[in-house]
């Protein structure tokens, strides 16, 4: 059976290109966005890895902590990164993990399969796909995310989950679809009208099972 939300995110060791690390000794007291790419000196991988160099500055303020997985060894890596920086006029920051033996890759299912995509699998050897793995300071699994080969990731959006994730850690809400920061919240529906009164004095009830606020805090 794969990882579900709320396992513990297993640990490993691995060669990055900052080096050897421990998973959990290098998460810390971070969150973690631990995310996967089919291979390197590839066109849709490539931009990905250029955004969320972009978006470093972003996953930094959230104190979440981004590493990047392929089945590719170290020395390709340094060169890619070097293609990556140029392509999207980036300054890559943060490791990514020569995965050759395909460890991680099996031990959190991220592996593609012929049945799936013929193509991401050579001479029986599967790569991996474009999975994302958000993971709390506790270590816990909070989000998963598989997109297949053709199709590259937003990670504007992977953010806005963490905001979500975030905030309903700090407060007893959750976030509505297409909600972005600053937004109205909803009420989590265990915090009863009279606790909702002293919590969010003002709130909108639009059913009794749906009821909305502004935060004064939401960041």
């Amino acid at each position: 059976m794969g990882l579900r939300l709320g396992d513990v995110a297993p640990d490993f060791t691995a060669q990055t290109t900052e080096g050897d690390i421990r998973f959990h000794d290098w998460v810390g007291d971070s969150w973690a966005v631990l995310f996967s790419h089919p291979a390197d000196f590839t066109p849709v991988c490539t931009t990905e890895l250029g955004a969320v160099a972009r978006l470093s500055p972003e996953f930094a303020k959230r104190n979440v902590k981004v590493i990047g997985l392929s089945t590719d060894d170290l020395t390709d890596h340094a060169k890619w990164v070097n293609d990556i920086n140029e392509v999207n006029r980036v300054n890559l920051q943060f490791p990514i993990i020569a995965d050759v033996d395909r460890k991680v890759a099996t031990l959190y299912d991220m592996l593609d399969s012929e049945q799936h995509d013929a193509t991401n699998v050579v001479n029986g050897i599967p790569f991996t796909v474009r999975s994302v793995f958000v993971i709390d300071p506790k270590k816990r699994v909070r989000l998963i995310l598989t997109y297949p080969a053709s199709c590259g990731r937003n990670f504007d959006e992977i953010l806005r989950a963490i905001d979500s994730l975030q905030l309903s850690d700090r407060q007893p809400i959750t976030t509505p679809a297409d909600w972005q920061r600053g937004d109205d919240v909803i009420i989590h529906p265990k915090v009863s009208d009279s606790e909702a009164d002293k919590l969010f004095p003002g709130y909108t009830a639009h059913k009794p099972y749906l009821r909305t606020t502004q935060l004064k805090e939401d960041a």
